[in-house]
């Protein structure tokens, strides 16, 4: 059985019907007055999970990460943590630990003395917050800085310290609330990817939210697409960009084309849309859909080539002009205008310095896709 997208580990706890939940939601509801942030929501998340809370600003995401630190009681139903209901247990109690977005490092201690802190509170012995304090310098890196203050690091520095803060008392749980929003692209990308080691390393449950696709789908074993305080979709980042399970979902994440029509026969999961105007689309990803249901069908613009001329034998290719041109560096982003008016997106990798194709501006061009390149969503 083929996989969608490429396999980032040998861990899918969710696929075994045996497993237990860490992390329970169990109808969770969220009320601020008259408003609802979160609505009767159930999610699980396992053990060593690394899980990402994706939403627009407002979506409730971060309420659901404030209700499981213990900083909100939810209005109504569960949130279990192996196994224990963790209502009216204050948050110090809680076996959790949450990063902000600010980091909240004490400006007036060096580096050893904030990641210190939290263990001299819980009154840790000298010789053993010595330890682990090196452990945690050693992990993330930053030895040679533990005699200076914040405001002597760089943003990617500070941002390892409250981290290294954050997991030194060995918390079950690591809650980080948009962690690397203050970071610049470039040393955003490379901690995506230290916190997934260190997250690895640790072997401990981590879970972010975040407003940024690219940062869920680096990071995440497993994504939950909020929207309005509710869950949209839950499956890895693969599954979610591949088979999204609504149009909400196919273009919230990543660009996306869309094609609403009917189907017009099929059989076995392949089936002919009709698209209008004269456009009829052949796909494989039908699913169960059957004909004169109502459906979009939805494509990825790297899944979609551009060419001069119609390509032979192409199952699905659609004539239009070149209506604007991108041009990446990695790759080069065309917006085909159809006959019909509607727009679309393709992208091509430049993988050689010369064009064999080229095209520009109102130029005559095909856009065209294999049959199994796109999917077909019911809702």
């Amino acid at each position: 059985m083929k996989s969608l997208g490429s396999i980032r580990r040998d861990f899918a706890p969710w696929n075994d019907p045996n497993a237990k939940p860490y992390i329970q939601f169990d109808n969770v509801t969220k009320k601020f007055g008259e408003f609802t942030a979160v609505n009767n929501l159930s999610l699980t998340i396992f053990e060593r999970e690394f899980f990402a809370l994706l939403g627009a600003s407002g979506c409730g995401k971060s309420t659901l990460l404030r209700m499981l630190a213990g900083f909100e009681e939810p209005s109504a139903g569960r949130i279990l943590l192996d196994g224990q209901d963790l209502r009216g247990i204050p948050p110090y109690r809680r076996p959790v630990n949450m990063m902000f977005q600010s980091y909240a490092l004490f400006p007036h201690m060096t580096v050893e003395n904030n990641i210190a802190f939290g263990l001299k509170q819980e009154g840790m012995a000298k010789a053993d917050i010595d330890k682990r304090v090196a452990e945690m310098l050693k992990l993330v890196k930053l030895e040679q800085f533990a005699k200076r203050k914040p405001h002597q690091l760089s943003g990617g520095q500070r941002q390892r310290v409250a981290l290294a803060r954050s997991v030194a008392k060995r918390p079950k749980v690591l809650l980080l609330d948009e962690p690397l929003g203050a970071l610049d692209k470039k040393l955003r990308e490379e901690t995506q990817f230290e916190l997934m080691d260190l997250q690895q390393n640790l072997g401990l449950t981590f879970v972010v939210v975040t407003h940024d696709q690219e940062e869920a789908m680096t990071m995440a074993d497993r994504i939950a697409i909020i929207d309005k305080g509710e869950v949209m979709q839950v499956a890895t980042p693969a599954e979610v960009y591949e088979a999204p399970g609504s149009r909400f979902v196919a273009g919230f994440v990543g660009n996306v084309n869309m094609f609403d029509g009917k189907i017009a026969a099929g059989e076995a999961g392949s089936a002919s849309i009709n698209a209008g105007n004269g456009i009829t689309i052949r796909t494989e990803n039908a699913g169960s859909a059957a004909a004169g249901t109502s459906v979009t069908f939805a494509i990825r613009p790297e899944k979609i080539k551009v060419s001069s001329t119609k390509p032979a034998g192409a199952v699905n290719a659609i004539e239009g002009e070149v209506y604007d041109i991108a041009y990446l560096g990695d790759m080069t982003v065309y917006h085909v205008r159809l006959d019909d008016g509607q727009v679309v997106r393709a992208s091509t990798m430049n993988a050689a310095r010369l064009t064999e194709d080229p095209l520009t501006w109102n130029d005559r061009a095909w856009v065209s896709f294999r049959p199994d390149a796109g999917v077909v969503l019911t809702r």
